[in-house]
């Protein structure tokens, strides 16, 4: 099994006007993109900081983390000690809650050992500090702790929302400065169609970062680009009349040999 069973990434505070969802759908919506159940959904961490300790584990250098594990480890075993000397001199009942509870530390102890291997296995990455003012920093941080969750096997899904629904946040790396909200309201004007078009070629752009980092990672007889699939959309089919069908996506990745490349699928609308 893995450390965690999925991780939830995002660049923007879900805060942001919040109030403002539109549709009439509630605000969760224009917020999440990963949903343990249809009424569950999952928190996204914005903090690359937060992230990298899930992942590898509490302090800034590879060895202070090393030596908290020992710490987390020996702490481990004098309770695993304590529980089997008990153990021996408690009735049935007591001998199912400790038995049940052994296993329980047994579970932290797997996660622990994985921590260890990942840690290992992957480049020592220097801890981040904090949210990036940048987006292109942010952003690019994001994708990298999700390349070495999948390197490290930590995880084998991850998930990471580029701007929440109506965000009114400028990308100044894409050489424009419409907001991301505002520019898709383009009123069909070919020039602010350009400008608009300019603003999604640079995320793509940043997609393509992440991408290539899989494709330069070694994965058994391949690269974790031949064994992952990543799906990159949008909640538009035409976001300047606001609507929610003929969305466009894109699938990248081998999935392991499942999955067949170069194509492009045109379906009937709707």
């Amino acid at each position: 099994g893995n450390l965690l069973p999925s991780l939830q990434l995002a660049v923007e505070d879900p805060g942001a006007n919040a109030s403002n969802c539109g549709e009439g759908y509630s605000c969760v919506y224009t917020n999440t993109i990963s949903w343990e159940t249809p009424t569950r959904p999952l928190p996204m961490q914005i903090n690359p900081q937060v992230v990298f300790e899930r992942l590898f584990g509490d302090g800034g250098t590879a060895a202070e983390r090393a030596a908290r594990r020992e710490q987390q480890r020996s702490i481990l075993d004098s309770v695993m000690g304590s529980l089997s000397s008990i153990e021996r001199q408690v009735g049935g009942m007591d001998r199912v809650r400790i038995d049940q509870y052994l296993e329980d530390v047994r579970e932290i102890e797997r996660r622990l050992q994985i921590a260890v291997r990942a840690s290992t296995a992957t480049p020592a990455i220097s801890m981040p500090y904090g949210v990036p003012e940048s987006f292109d920093e942010h952003i690019k941080l994001q994708f990298d702790l999700l390349a070495l969750a999948f390197q490290g096997d930590i995880t084998r899904v991850g998930t990471l929302l580029y701007a929440r629904d109506l965000t009114g946040r400028v990308y100044p790396k894409s050489g424009t400065d419409i907001s991301f909200h505002g520019g898709s309201h383009h009123a069909e004007d070919p020039g602010r169609i350009r400008v608009y078009a300019q603003l999604n070629q640079y995320h793509v752009k940043t997609l393509a970062y992440f991408v290539n980092k899989l494709k330069s990672i070694p994965d058994g007889d391949g690269t974790l680009l031949d064994h992952s699939v990543t799906l990159y959309g949008s909640n538009m089919g035409d976001s300047n009349q606001h609507l929610h069908y003929d969305v466009p996506h894109v699938l990248i990745g081998g999935a392991s040999g499942a999955m067949k490349g170069n194509r492009h699928l045109a379906f009937p609308s709707r």
